[in-house]
C-alpha cells in the first residue's frame, strides 16, 4: 500500500517512496538499523548499538500494518516501527535511515506517515523515547510537533519503555520522552 498523497510524501525527494512493508522487506532491515545505529556512536553504550530487533518483532508490525519502509527505488533505505504499548497507545519504537540517505527529508516523512496513520486509525497521540543530547535528534521531532512529556504526565505503559531501555544500558536521564498530541478534527471516530 502506498502513501502517496498523504502528508508523508509532501516535501519528500520524488526518489523516495513511503510505504507499508511487505514480507520480503523484513531481511534487509537490520542492516539499516546497523548502519543507523552507527550514528550514534559515543552517545549510546555498544550493547545498545549493537542490538537488532528480531524478524519475529518485525513480521508481528508487518503483519500488523505497524511497520513502514522507504525506498529508493526497489532498494530499501529506511523504516519505521511502531509498537502498541496498548490497544488505544501507538509508540514510535524505532525509525532508522540508513546514513547515505540522510538529510533528505526520508526520516521526516516516515515520522509523518506514522502519525498519518495513528490520526486515520483515531488514536489521540503518538509517543517515542529519543537521546536527549544527540543534537539531531529531539530538535527533529521537535520540528514535527513532537512535545517533551514531563516526568508526571508519562503514561505507566511509557515508563515501563524507559525502565527496559535502561534496563540495557541506556541512562534515564540520557533519555526523554516525546509525545505528538493528534488534534480532535484529525482524528477518526473510533465508535
Amino acid at each position: 500500500m502506498s502513501l502517496s498523497g498523504l502528508p508523508a510524501q509532501h516535501g519528500l525527494d520524488s526518489r523516495y517512496t513511503i510505504e507499508l512493508a511487505r514480507v520480503q522487506d523484513l531481511s534487509a532491515l537490520n542492516a539499516i538499523e546497523g548502519a543507523a545505529a552507527m550514528l550514534l556512536e559515543g552517545y549510546a553504550p555498544a550493547s545498545i548499538l549493537n542490538e537488532r530487533t528480531s524478524l519475529s518483532e518485525f513480521r508481528e508490525a508487518q503483519s500488523a500494518g505497524r511497520l513502514w519502509v522507504a525506498r529508493s527505488g526497489e532498494v530499501l533505505v529506511g523504516f519505521a516501527l511502531v509498537e502498541m504499548l496498548t490497544p488505544t497507545m501507538p509508540h514510535l519504537e524505532e525509525i532508522d535511515v540508513a546514513p547515505a540517505h540522510g538529510r533528505r527529508g526520508v526520516g521526516t516523512a516516515l515520522v509523518r506517515a506514522v502519525c498519518a496513520w495513528a490520526a486515520g486509525c483515531g488514536y489521540s497521540e503518538v509517543t517515542l523515547t529519543t537521546f536527549r543530547s544527540v543534537p539531531w535528534n529531539l530538535p527533529f521531532y521537535a520540528r514535527l510537533g513532537f512535545e517533551e512529556v514531563p516526568a508526571e504526565e508519562i503514561h505507566p505503559e511509557v515508563m515501563a519503555v524507559v525502565a527496559d531501555e535502561a534496563a540495557r544500558g541506556l541512562e534515564r536521564r540520557s533519555r526523554v520522552v516525546m509525545k505528538y498530541q493528534i488534534a480532535d478534527g484529525h482524528r477518526r471516530s473510533t465508535r
